[in-house]
């Protein structure tokens, strides 16, 4: 969900059946509508053998990727046209210093989505799945969009194992101001060359539209506000872009107000990829709220 949907009349021929779709190329990966050439690391962080790993949290199988060591900070992508790709500067920059947890969360990259409902509170579980996979340590945790509001229902639900929040993105949110009906044809429309290769990683990809249905389903039922954030005991560094059309200005800075322990991060004249705009900007807020 962390780019906004554009309303395109189109018809699309797709076969997701075909050798054509399921047989792309995913060493090479792009994040979804990734302008030109330019790739945020030389790693295809979402489908790295060398990393990989799995985990069961309920009836899902969920997929991560462990880089570096030092103390565990969890990294989750942006929802529905998100990926583990799209994170990749923060990756290639926390690994120096932190042991990374890269989490494709559930109906993403090479996760399984499960039968569950797609809510906050089963992806915050899924993310307490891998952690106790792989450490005993307090985690922080970087999440954008979607991502960022997974960070917030584990901060609520975990408090004994999360020591800060970085939230990118996401601020109050109220039922229904905004819609959600993604399609494949949609989808397709608006970036093919990503979505074949997410379906070339994807252990379900005849499940596509399901997913989106079920996904936005949710979307368009959930309220997030004060119930959550002053439940939130954590350090959280809430950050935004100042055009974040997702997550607009007002209900970002409704979200820092209301968060106990908050603190406020907006980069000038940036959408709500606000990352991939002008990282430089992000990472230097960053640093300091993780090291102080």
């Amino acid at each position: 969900m962390h780019f906004q949907f554009l309303k395109i009349n189109v018809i699309l021929l797709l076969t997701f059946v075909s050798f054509s779709v399921f047989s792309q190329d995913t060493t090479n990966l792009r994040y979804f509508m990734q302008s030109g050439s330019e790739r945020p690391s030389v790693i295809s962080y979402g489908n790295n053998p060398a990393a990989s790993h799995y985990v069961r949290s309920g009836d899902a199988r969920i997929y991560y990727e462990v880089y570096g060591n030092g103390k565990p900070i969890v990294v989750l992508h942006g929802g529905i046209v998100g990926s583990t790709l799209e994170m990749g500067r923060f990756i290639d920059s926390l690994s120096r210093d932190y042991k990374v947890i890269a989490i494709s969360t559930r109906g993403h990259g090479k996760s399984e989505m499960g039968s569950a409902v797609p809510s906050y509170e089963q992806k915050a579980e899924d993310v307490m799945a891998v952690i106790q996979s792989v450490t005993n340590e307090k985690v922080m945790i970087l999440g954008f969009s979607d991502g960022a509001y997974t960070g917030y229902f584990f901060a609520k639900n975990y408090p004994d194992k999360i020591e800060k929040l970085i939230a990118i993105g996401a601020g109050e949110w109220k039922k229904g101001f905004r819609e959600f009906g993604m399609t494949s044809a949609v989808a397709f429309a608006m970036d093919e060359q990503y979505w074949k290769q997410q379906l070339a990683l994807r252990p379900e990809p005849n499940r596509l539209d399901e997913w989106f249905e079920t996904t936005g389903k949710y979307y368009n039922s959930v309220n997030i506000g004060q119930a959550v954030f002053k439940s939130i005991g954590c350090p959280v560094l809430v950050m935004a872009g100042e055009k974040d059309q997702n997550a607009p200005l007002q209900t970002v800075i409704d979200a820092y107000h209301t968060i106990p322990n908050a603190q406020l991060s907006i980069i000038p004249n940036t959408p709500h990829p606000v990352f991939l705009i002008n990282f430089e900007a992000v990472w230097s807020c960053i640093t300091p709220f993780l090291s102080e």
